[in-house]
């Protein structure tokens, strides 16, 4: 595997492996089986993958937490190493935004929506960081998680906004035995935090059950928000019935479930996508 930290190491290696398709996975590291999950999905369809890791300032509040989010190089790389990855890129944030941050991808109404009204400009920061790897990496396909649903909509959306010629492939959630989605924030809970944690995952099975049972979305999303808002020291952000595509108030046909809940010091997101019929879950 290549470890490339600069601009003109990876235009560098990018000539030298000219041919074929590549797969692009951006990640922002602390590695967890969640990302190896898209690592594996880029090399079963590209000829050679490029994971970037970055953690990019420009998603992040003045309030959140960029200077603690987790950072394990040496892990993040020899995880990476062992999926058979071709090349790491590494940028620093001065190697990323060389002028500052003046130029900026914006998305308009969808940002502003769900995690868009706790976050905001959390999604202009994730489409500029993104539009700058796709300019730099080239891809053919890049690779996105499903448990993060609002940003591969507004990634998406960028693409066929923009015309990048790169396909999207939206990967499942991976999830622990017990339903918890796997994420790199889930190391700043405590082992009785965990156990809360699950309240996000039970409200998303209350709310599915609810509506394959009265195909009612907005009476299976208030199903959902009772059971979380009855769960011990979880407080609530928001549970929505929207649209799967538009992340608009659901109508009729597919339900996407999706929830925002704080336990301890640690905001959790998760979602559940449901076919109208209920005949298949993601």
């Amino acid at each position: 595997m290549k470890v490339l930290r600069s601009t003109r190491e990876l235009d560098g290696w990018l000539k030298e492996e000219a041919g074929g398709s590549i797969g692009l996975v951006p990640t922002m590291g602390a590695l967890h089986e969640g990302h190896l999950s898209l690592l594996r999905g880029a090399k079963e369809r590209s000829d050679r993958v490029v994971m970037s890791l970055f953690v990019n300032p420009l998603q992040f509040g003045p309030s959140e937490d960029l200077a603690a989010y987790p950072r394990n190089e040496a892990r993040d790389l020899a995880l990476a190493e062992e999926e058979h990855v071709d090349a790491a890129f590494l940028p620093t944030t001065r190697e990323m935004y060389p002028g500052g941050n003046e130029t900026k991808v914006t998305v308009g109404s969808i940002g502003d929506i769900l995690e868009g009204v706790s976050r905001p400009g959390h999604f202009d920061g994730v489409a500029t960081v993104v539009a700058k790897l796709f300019n730099l990496v080239r891809p053919d396909l890049a690779f996105f998680g499903q448990k993060d649903a609002q940003q591969a909509v507004v990634v998406e959306q960028m693409v066929r906004g923009l015309g990048f010629p790169i396909e999207i492939v939206v990967c499942p959630t991976v999830r622990e035995p017990d339903g918890l989605a796997l994420s790199s924030r889930n190391a700043y809970l405590s082992g009785e935090e965990r156990s809360r944690a699950l309240a996000l995952w039970r409200s998303l099975e209350k709310a599915k059950a609810a509506f394959e049972e009265t195909g009612d979305p907005l009476q299976a999303a208030a199903t959902g928000r009772e059971t979380i808002e009855a769960a011990e020291e979880v407080q609530l952000d928001y549970f929505e019935a929207v649209d799967p595509v538009t992340l608009q108030p659901a109508g009729a046909g597919d339900v996407l479930f999706v929830v925002a809940a704080r336990v301890g010091k640690t905001r959790l997101i998760d979602n559940l996508s449901v076919e109208a019929r209920g005949e298949n879950v993601r």
